[in-house]
């Protein structure tokens, strides 16, 4: 039951953890896959069935773009995937409503009183 739980609650912020990630620097699927996975302690432990959907959902709402990468040496060309300034704006909204939606659940969890 604890993994329909957990499952529940990760979905509700990828698309925020993402857009963080990508925040600062340009980034390609796999290294969004491993950064989530290495920044949360392997908590958010990603397929790339479950990224690239939100990926494209994310460039559809044109919140992050994608460019292909130029092929160096023997290496594939990557998509690499960016963040627009409607993703910047976006991300910093969700920040906020995240910071909102958390401190209300700590109130509730903590049965505190909010006059």
């Amino acid at each position: 039951m604890n993994e329909k739980y957990e499952s529940q609650m990760k979905k509700g912020v990828l698309d925020m953890l993402v857009l963080k990630l990508l925040e600062k620097e340009k980034k390609y699927g796999y290294q969004i896959i491993s950064e989530l996975k290495e920044k949360s302690n392997q908590r958010f432990s990603l397929k790339e069935g479950t990224l690239y959907p939100i990926l494209y959902r994310l460039e559809d709402d044109k919140l992050v773009e994608s460019k292909w990468g130029e092929a160096v040496g023997k290496k594939v060309p990557r998509k690499y995937y960016v963040i627009t300034k409607e993703g910047q704006s976006a991300l910093k909204e969700i920040e906020a409503l995240w910071q909102e939606i958390s401190n209300s659940v700590s109130m509730i969890m903590e049965g505190e009183e909010h006059e």
